[in-house]
């Protein structure tokens, strides 16, 4: 492993960000090693180039280096700190006057790096952060998935998460805690534990899965989706009983309602799990004499079609798409997708018409596409409860006979809330859950709703839903440190690295007080990092805000300029970069690699897009560069290229202010 490796630096940023002092690198003594080879001292430096002007009497720039003693840098650290950056941006001595050489400005920067490196580990000063640390969104994603493996869009349940400087959405400081998110909260954690559970919902309802207007679904649209298909979309989707469910298609529409793509007969599937339920033929046999090519809608004199085609466009074309399934309980994937045919207009070549173009025209003799899926029910519950990978996360028990009812909630309540309050639970706390227990067992009449009703009190708990930083009783005053407790230690390391809870090994072993010996601790941040979860949280999380990949979407391009960009262009521009930054991670390579790799990774849409030939389908896959001065690392990624630029041209201001942020 190299020293410069992502997994590496990972590794030691979780050992001295949590608290660990770790063994300084070798850039010490390569400064002391540099300092003997060119006989460069800080005190001589600045005595030759610097002491002119920044002394005690003239104070240029409000500056005196002749007032900073080299011997003691922990008294003036954050100045030592700004004459380092200096030096390493050789700014200065200003230009036109003696300068040092490159190698002299490197060894002294080593050199005070190295000093204020040990400074801080003989007298670690951590600082600290609010005491009080609202989970966001993501990581209370994340810890319900942990806790009752269920998959919830929070984005559309919880209010959104404040970023300190339009950053990072996980500074303690700002994410507060309104009336808004109390509502939101307890509205959430009865939805997610009533699914978890098994109970059926008080009535039928409906979800709708739209697919932006702007996304082209002219080929295999998911790995979910079966080869050879065309369109559509692939919902994950978690039924909540035992119960026949009704799954809806509704075609795609151009602004004025006009369904689009039903010149001709095409087939659409509807498919559970992969199988097969119903297919429908759609288009191609619209009644009367259809509208020029180009109508776009009533109103326009000398193109009004019969009045029977009309109708079909704009109401009966694609109604009765559904199909009423039976379905267990538990997570599911519905697929919906047309059959692929391939095929070429015939005529002269029209140009492509997307972004809002793509609204004005019906495009009659083109492809249908997929606008919504809706997923109702259940329309009648069979009364039976699955056994779904939900409950066997929460029902570690099955009570034989009412008498062992509360032995067994007693071990479900206690086990459920010590991962969810990350801590050993107590004989008060056990006490309170089982009192909701018994409401709930009593109003519901069943076991289940009594243990459904004790993890809602769960979820709602300020132990869950906060991360609480308490100063030891017994902590002197002031800013002096303090070792940090083997509980605490757990849950910051795991929502570092995994934006979740912690796991159960890591629980254990902070309960036993081991976390806090070294090795250990070295080794669970090793395992931690080698789980999917670090990478996806890494990825999906941290570079996903650094990298600004959540304003590709924002991205307004002018389809007169470039008329062949699409929502599906910037999505595989998104993926193209979480792909990249993931590998370098699962690779472990050089922190380097972001900037300067020979590979990426693309699908058919994104290869035609770069120019890179060969590439066929829908599915992502490595491909080793030709000319790296085009692309190549971060720098050459579409999605970064995209969000630095204006509709219509690029931007040299907006990229390197985003460089001077961000890199």
């Amino acid at each position: 492993m190299t020293s410069r490796s992502l997994f590496g630096a990972a590794v030691f940023l979780a050992v001295v960000v949590l608290g660990f002092s770790a063994e300084l690198s070798n850039q010490s003594v390569a400064a002391r090693e540099a300092q003997l080879a060119t006989g460069a001292s800080p005190e001589a430096l600045f005595a030759r180039y610097c002491l002119g002007c920044h002394n005690g009497r003239l104070r240029t720039a409000g500056f005196a280096i002749d007032e900073l003693d080299f011997k003691a840098v922990h008294v003036d650290a954050e100045a030592w700190e700004k004459v380092v950056g200096k030096l390493r941006a050789g700014s200065m001595p200003p230009p036109g006057r003696p300068r040092p050489d490159a190698a002299t400005y490197r060894t002294v920067a080593a050199l005070i790096e190295d000093a204020l490196d040990r400074a801080w580990a003989a007298n670690p000063q951590p600082g600290r952060i609010n005491a009080i640390h609202r989970l966001n969104r993501t990581e209370y994603r994340n810890a319900i998935h942990d806790l009752t493996t269920l998959d919830i869009d929070v984005d559309s349940l919880l209010p959104g998460d404040e970023t300190a400087d339009g950053s990072f959405d996980n500074f303690a400081d700002v994410l507060g805690f309104s009336t808004a998110h109390l509502e939101r909260y307890l509205s959430v954690a009865r939805q997610v534990t009533r699914q978890a559970v098994g109970l059926p919902p008080t009535s039928a309802g409906v979800e709708t899965f739209e697919i932006p207007l702007h996304i082209v679904q002219d080929e295999r649209q998911s790995e979910q989706l079966p080869l050879g298909s065309r369109g559509g979309l692939a919902v994950p989707y978690h039924f909540p009983v035992d119960g026949e469910y009704q799954i809806a298609v509704r075609l795609r529409r151009q602004y004025q309602d006009y369904l689009m793509g039903m010149g001709w007969p095409q087939q659409l599937d509807v498919r559970l799990d992969g199988a097969l339920l119903r297919r429908f033929t759609v288009g191609g046999d619209a009644p009367g004499s259809p509208a020029a090519a180009s109508y776009a809608g009533d109103g326009e004199p000398g193109f009004a079609a019969d009045p029977e085609w009309e109708a079909y466009m704009q109401t009966t074309g694609d109604s009765g798409l559904e199909v009423t399934v039976p379905v267990t309980a538990g997570p599911h994937v519905v697929g919906v997708s047309f059959v692929r045919e391939l095929w070429e207009p015939e005529g002269l070549p029209q140009p492509l018409q997307r972004g809002r173009v793509i609204t004005n025209d019906q495009i009659y003799m083109g492809y249908a596409a997929v606008r919504a899926v809706d997923i109702g029910g259940p329309f009648s519950v069979t009364g039976t409860v699955s056994d779904t990978p939900s409950r066997r996360a929460i029902f570690l028990c099955e009570p034989a006979t009412v008498s062992d009812e509360r032995r067994c909630a007693t071990h479900i309540l206690s086990s459920f809330a010590r991962r969810a309050f990350r801590r050993p639970v107590t004989a008060d706390d056990v006490d309170e859950l089982l009192t909701f227990f018994d409401v709930g067992r009593s109003e519901g009449g069943s076991f289940e709703t009594g243990i459904q009703f004790a993890l809602e009190r769960i979820l709602v708990d300020p132990d869950f839903l906060l991360r609480v930083y308490r100063d030891p009783v017994d902590a002197a005053s002031g800013r002096q440190a303090y070792a940090l407790s083997d509980l605490e230690l757990a849950s910051r390391l795991s929502f570092f690295l995994w934006s979740s809870m912690p796991d159960e090994t890591l629980l254990a072993l902070a309960e036993q007080g081991e976390l806090s010996n070294p090795e250990i601790f070295e080794n669970q941040v090793r395992r931690l990092l080698a789980d999917s979860r670090a990478t996806s949280a890494l990825v999906d999380d941290f570079a996903a805000q650094w990298l600004n990949l959540r304003r590709v979407g924002e991205v307004v391009v002018d389809p007169r300029q470039y008329p062949n960009y699409d929502e599906t262009l910037l999505e595989a521009f998104t993926e193209e970069v979480e792909l990249f930054v993931a590998s370098t991670l699962t690779e472990d390579l050089s922190v380097r690699t972001l900037l300067d790799a020979d590979y990426t990774f693309v699908n058919e849409r994104l290869a035609r897009h770069y120019g890179i030939s060969g590439i066929y389908g829908s599915r992502f896959r490595r491909v080793t560069l030709d000319n790296l001065q085009r692309r190549g690392g971060l720098l050459g990624a579409g999605a970064l290229l995209a969000t630095t630029s204006y509709p219509d041209r690029t931007s040299p201001v907006l990229r390197g202010k985003w460089l001077v942020d961000n890199i």
